[in-house]
């Protein structure tokens, strides 16, 4: 590939050794972001406290220490915007709260500190929902993120911003955090790959709970091998904490030979009737199976046993809510939406009892998945139970004709997978009639991410819907690509 073949869709490996030949400089590559950004942001909303100005400055550095023969990261140039609840130092940091608007980190975050260090051009952050709550990605600092595929519809979140930036050209990697969805959700909105990983593969510091065990953070990329090189970059042990894995993170680096025959495969679609799931998603995840057998995979219909995920969830969600915002809730009652104000609140009525029995009941739910994985090496399930929803709702209030009572209902086939510990990973499978995105989720043993990726590339090899962008109709002065003036697609 020579750099007038490089574009912004391009895989971020393509960027990344054409930044390393010297057929594209940092400065040039940053251009092309920039170009695409100002074309389709102001639609989708995605990258959010841009700083043009200090990412210019930055890849100029870049240009100059690659001049100079200075060793480069495995990330060396590529344009990056960090979740706007990661905190990266001398930048706004919102977490898309009014009463953070003006804040500015004075520290990196571990896995802000990892990326910068790879190589990256800063350029600004990526919007989320409020505190990072729920999965769809709207507050009332920045407004809505809205669908690449369709403007009108949700890009998910709480990593929504990630994922449609991503989707859209913006940037070439994006990293996440997922408490009940929040890598995995949106990367199904969007088209592109999320994934949760184990505890502990991808540590956090510095933190205020360092034994907490429902949100992780984790990457996100167009192809499952860009997002393994970001994994090789964010994994990896860490002395301040002591949940941390000792594997190293150039463990899970690509490329990735994975094959899916002979693999013991079971397939769920609603874990046994434990949730609702829209028809359209149902159809398109029902099918993945017959693409796993052709592909000589021995698949099953098979439902691990996840009494009372449900209550374990929910109960560890609220009492971390509780402990981390119940002091401003008291003193800003008015500074929450209604929805996470319930939430903290929920909190309050528990008691020691509440904690320990859901601390027990998840180790068990570990325990009976670590027994299913006796028997199968993989379980695929719908990442999301719906598509993407109408952008001006906060979530869905039914599916199939059934009532949603709150925003975390529509989300249990994500979050009673992260009360098991396993890494899951978020595949393109499909597309609804509409043309929206949806993605298949890859449930692996606690571990086995190295597996997990080998067996998401070559699912993702063998099938066509990552391959279908956004398409954004070029103008005669945009040369990323890309304009915000109309949106089409390629034929599924």
């Amino acid at each position: 590939m020579n750099s007038a073949d490089l574009t912004v869709d391009s895989p971020a490996r393509e960027q990344v050794a054409a930044v390393a030949a010297g057929r594209i400089s940092a400065r040039e590559l940053l251009d092309l972001h920039l170009r695409r950004i100002e074309q389709v942001n102001p639609v989708i909303n995605a990258i959010v406290s841009l700083d043009a100005v200090r990412a210019m400055a930055a890849a100029a550095e870049a240009d100059e220490r690659q001049a100079r023969g200075e060793p480069l990261g495995p990330l060396h140039g590529l344009p990056f915007a960090f979740k706007d609840t990661h905190e990266v130092a001398g930048w706004r940091t919102t977490f898309g709260s009014p009463l953070m608007s003006d804040h500015v980190s004075a520290h990196d975050d571990l896995i802000v500190d990892r990326i910068r260090a790879a190589g990256v051009v800063p350029i600004g952050k990526t919007n989320v929902p409020e505190w990072a709550a729920g999965s769809h990605t709207f507050n009332p600092v920045f407004g809505t993120t809205r669908n690449p595929y369709d403007p009108a519809r949700s890009a998910g979140g709480s990593s929504g911003g990630a994922a449609a930036a991503l989707a859209a050209g913006m940037v070439p990697l994006a990293d996440g955090s997922d408490m009940g969805g929040s890598l995995r959700n949106p990367a199904s909105f969007c088209n592109v790959v999320g994934l949760r990983p184990s505890l502990g593969r991808v540590p956090a510091w510095p933190t205020t709970n360092l034994w907490e065990t429902t949100s992780v953070t984790g990457p996100m990329g167009r192809t499952v091998e860009d997002l393994a090189l970001l994994l090789s970059v964010i994994a990896g042990p860490d002395p301040r904490v002591p949940t941390a894995s000792e594997t190293p993170g150039a463990a899970f680096a690509p490329p990735l030979h994975g094959d899916l025959s002979g693999l013991r495969v079971a397939h769920s679609i609603d874990l046994g009737g434990a949730f609702d799931v829209d028809p359209q998603v149902r159809a398109v995840a029902e099918a993945q199976a017959a693409v796993f057998a052709a592909a000589g995979a021995d698949v099953a219909e098979a439902h691990p046993d996840l009494v009372r995920a449900e209550e374990t969830f929910r109960t560890l969600r609220a009492w971390l809510f509780q402990d981390v915002f119940g002091d401003m809730l008291a003193k800003q009652p008015d500074g929450f939406k209604p929805s996470l104000a319930d939430n903290i609140r929920a909190g309050a009525d528990l008691t020691g009892r509440d904690i320990a029995r859901a601390y027990t009941d998840r180790t068990r739910l570990t325990e009976r998945m670590g027994r299913f994985f006796e028997s199968y090496d993989l379980l695929i399930m719908p990442v999301s139970q719906v598509p993407p929803f109408s952008a001006d709702q906060e979530y869905p209030t039914e599916i199939d004709g059934r009532p949603q009572h709150s925003y975390l209902d529509w989300m249990r086939s994500a979050y009673f997978i992260t009360v098991t510990g396993c890494p899951a990973i978020s595949v393109p499978a499909g597309f609804t009639r509409e043309g929206w995105p949806i993605g298949l989720q890859l449930v692996g043993s606690v571990g086995g991410e190295r597996r997990l990726l080998e067996i998401a590339a070559a699912y993702e090899r063998i099938t066509d819907a990552g391959r279908v962008r956004p398409l954004l109709t070029a103008g005669e002065d945009d040369p990323s690509g890309a304009s915000a003036a109309a949106y089409e697609r390629e034929p599924d």
